[in-house]
């Protein structure tokens, strides 16, 4: 698409009344042209000077606007002072989301191939990460993700059956059933390691041999202190990066 006709768009898009900061606003609009594909992955955004004046706001907002999308990941700055699209994962260590928030955040479509769903028995390292008795039964749901159908990661997730009424319902979202059920979990503890992948891993997520594996276990919690779910994503190290932001 033109810049022109990027320019239109970011301009209707803010339009309206609205009490948020203009930088902020022209953020959003970004945003939105990156979601409904005005701008794509990998593509060049209009420059500093032309936003300023296709949109008449000053080029202190413009920087400030896009200052605050490279700190989010969704940009990049490129030498020649040109601005594309990230097309890279970027996933923040601070907050608690879903696959398919941070996808959406980002622009992307999140998806899910199913790879098995069954009820079973825990296994050892699940009873204890959810902290359960070997005669309690789980529901254990292994799903390849994508983004903008493109695979991203394998997730194995392990829940108590109580949890879980009606684990068919399950669609690309594990955490809007859980809001749905009321059991949407409010903190969680995170580690990560890597690895390399195996043949099965990178015939999933369709990389070649040697790639490394961001591998990420996450229990969760409700707020009364039940432990609701145990997670195993594996994530491509080539698409996917971790940030967390450290003050002092």
């Amino acid at each position: 698409m033109s810049d022109r006709a990027t320019l239109d768009f970011l301009l209707q898009t803010m339009s309206g009344e609205s009490g948020e900061p203009l930088y902020r606003r022209l953020g959003d609009a970004i945003k939105v042209a990156i979601g409904a594909s005005v701008i794509r992955h990998g593509a060049v955004i209009p420059s500093e000077r032309d936003l300023s004046e296709g949109l008449a706001i000053s080029r202190v907002t413009v920087r400030k606007a896009i200052e605050g999308l490279v700190a989010e990941g969704l940009l990049d700055r490129r030498q020649g002072a040109k601005t594309i699209v990230s097309s890279r994962v970027e996933k923040s260590l601070a907050t608690m989301t879903s696959f398919s928030e941070d996808m959406r955040s980002r622009g992307l479509e999140p998806g899910c191939v199913w790879i098995s769903r069954e009820v079973s028995r825990p296994s050892p390292a699940e009873m204890m990460a959810l902290g359960i008795p070997v005669s309690e039964k789980i529901v254990r749901l292994r799903r390849l993700r994508t983004a903008d159908n493109t695979p991203i990661a394998i997730e194995t997730a392990a829940l108590p059956a109580r949890f879980v009424p009606h684990p068919e319902a399950i669609g690309a979202s594990l955490y809007e059933y859980l809001a749905a059920h009321g059991a949407l979990p409010v903190r969680a503890l995170q580690r990560m390691q890597a690895k390399p992948a195996s043949e099965e891993e990178r015939r999933l997520l369709a990389t070649p041999e040697g790639t490394s594996l961001l591998i990420m276990e996450r229990r969760c919690f409700l707020a009364d202190g039940q432990i609701v779910e145990f997670t195993q994503t594996k994530y491509r190290g080539d698409v996917y990066d971790f940030v967390i932001e450290l003050m002092r």
